[in-house]
């Protein structure tokens, strides 16, 4: 039976993922200089038709938590926090750290760690299997590091993804952070390799698209498709048919090409990434 599922970018690692019934929240935050404008912002009318609303702030950094979410009208609508429990005392919310297990309704939840601050969700909603990522990534700061802490960072990585790799995954939302450089796809190529999610899309690109739409080209697998979602309000309604995967883009601005459905084709003979992980000049 065919499942479906609307994923909405907002800005940085803020995503939604509406499925059937159920919309779920993560990480929103409009920027430091609201660099997601009111127009493309969340607001109470977006809720509405939902008869369950699950908002998660994966940690406190100010890049994925916004005090907006309290201005939800979560009074009249049926909107839940879960949140790490590193957050100041007294914010909103189910408070988690990894390892914990928990059911809101007919959502699951189970938490994992991270290798910077706070947690990483994997959420299981009407048979679709999500997983957000928040900081969890192989964070190669090569050129400030010594090789002691570079080799920590790898071997915190690998323990943090060890209980994730057994895990069924459909979508994942994992960064690509340019500030490491050459090894800013370090973190989530193992990730595709590993868990093999059926569909990826890159996050925490510090407002460089062109970091997602390469990664989007060269991270893709037989396994797992690549998707760079990059403009506010960019939305992708995908539809899980046993083994194929259709994707419908919408929601991108006019300048930036129309609505449409993303091909999914068998990798090109003239397509560059095919023959190196180098840098390719198209």
């Amino acid at each position: 039976m065919a499942k479906s599922a609307t994923v909405t970018f907002f800005h940085h690692s803020g995503f939604s993922v509406a499925v059937e019934d159920t919309l779920l929240v993560f990480d929103y935050w409009r920027g430091e200089h609201e660099e997601l404008s009111p127009p493309y912002q969340l607001k109470n009318q977006d809720f509405e038709g939902y008869k369950r609303i699950l908002v998660f702030v994966s940690h406190d950094h100010e890049d994925h938590f916004d005090e907006v979410i309290y201005t939800w009208d979560f009074q009249r609508l049926p909107i839940s926090y879960i949140v790490s429990d590193d957050l100041p005392i007294g914010k909103r919310g189910k408070r988690v750290k990894p390892g914990d297990v928990l059911q809101v309704g007919d959502v699951d939840i189970r938490v994992f760690s991270s290798t910077d601050k706070g947690v990483s969700f994997y959420v299981s909603v009407h048979g679709l299997n999500i997983f957000h990522a928040g900081d969890l990534n192989l964070w190669h700061w090569r050129e400030e590091s010594t090789l002691r802490e570079i080799a920590q960072a790898e071997k915190d990585f690998y323990a943090a993804m060890a209980p994730i790799e057994r895990l069924p995954m459909d979508i994942a939302m994992f960064p690509v952070d340019p500030r490491m450089g050459g090894l800013y796809e370090a973190g989530a190529n193992y990730f595709v390799m590993s868990v093999k999610p059926r569909l990826m899309i890159p996050m925490h690109w510090q407002g460089r698209a062109e970091v997602a739409l390469s990664f989007a080209r060269k991270g893709r697998t037989k396994y797992t498709e690549v998707l760079a979602l990059t403009h506010p309000r960019e939305q992708a309604d995908l539809t899980f048919d046993g083994q194929d995967l259709r994707i419908h883009i919408s929601g991108v601005m006019p300048e930036n090409g129309a609505d449409g459905d993303v091909k999914l084709d068998a990798f090109s003979e003239n397509d560059p990434f095919t023959d190196t992980d180098l840098p390719v000049r198209l």
